[in-house]
């Protein structure tokens, strides 16, 4: 496999299990299937980000129904994977329609039984263009030197926002980009980190909360609509996700 998809940071740093840990878990990370399946048992780290949920973009080899599950056996250029969608009450009208050698985009979590790992579908969706699966392998090496580009702000003491911040409760002064944008103090601070946020469907609302405990639920609100309808942030897969137009 090619080093720009091994080890190289991916896991370097990853701490061991548990529900504290779980806690910390944020964020969609881009892999390929290799990098699943060399993780920690401890969960899926990179440069010392633990992320909740991983996204692949691979073949579609083999489907087997059951009354459960639909279980989709996955296939990149680095390895196969199972991967499991639990079908709800109303059965058949819940599972979505994929045609079998045809390439699919994944979204879900990675399970650890048995020494074997697997994947739990959160949304699995077909992909027909050939420029998807170019771009997934963009994304996967974008946040591989992102987390490398982070980690070592965090390391020389200038890492995010913070760093040029002054004493404004934790916020920015308004600065040229704010000036530009008509945003300052938290309007900025959610702006930023809505931007900065590496995943292929955003920054979700409870990870924007979690970063910003201070600023209550209907204020932030209050800022999300602003932006929005400033045109400076968008919804993706529901209205719970935001990415930055300017990403």
């Amino acid at each position: 496999m090619n080093d720009s998809f091994g080890a190289g940071g991916f896991n370097a740093t990853a701490s061991g299990g548990g529900a504290g840990n779980e806690n910390k878990a944020e964020g969609v990370l881009p892999l390929v299937i290799e990098q699943v399946l060399e993780s920690s048992d401890g969960g899926i780290s990179l440069f010392g980000h633990q992320y909740a949920m991983i996204t692949l973009v691979a073949i579609i080899r083999n489907v087997d129904y059951s009354s459960t599950k639909v279980t989709y056996q996955l296939e990149d250029h680095t390895g196969r994977i199972d991967a499991h969608l639990w079908i709800e009450d109303d059965g058949v009208t819940s599972t979505p329609s994929i045609v079998p050698q045809s390439y699919a985009r994944v979204v879900g979590s990675v399970r650890n039984q048995g020494g074997s790992k697997s994947i739990m579908i959160f949304k699995i969706d077909q992909i027909n263009s050939p420029n998807e699966v170019t771009t997934h392998l963009l994304e996967v090496l974008h946040a591989r030197y992102k987390g490398e580009e982070n980690s070592k702000r965090k390391v020389e003491g200038g890492f995010d926002t913070n760093a040029n911040a002054t004493s404004n409760g934790g916020f920015m002064e308004s600065d040229s980009v704010g000036a530009s944008l008509g945003l300052n103090g938290k309007q900025l601070a959610v702006y930023k980190a809505i931007k900065s946020h590496v995943s292929d469907i955003g920054i979700s609302r409870k990870e924007l909360q979690a970063k910003f405990s201070h600023i209550s639920p209907s204020e932030m609100q209050s800022i999300i609509d602003h932006m929005g309808q400033e045109g400076m942030i968008y919804t993706t897969v529901d209205t719970d996700h935001f990415f930055c137009v300017d990403a």
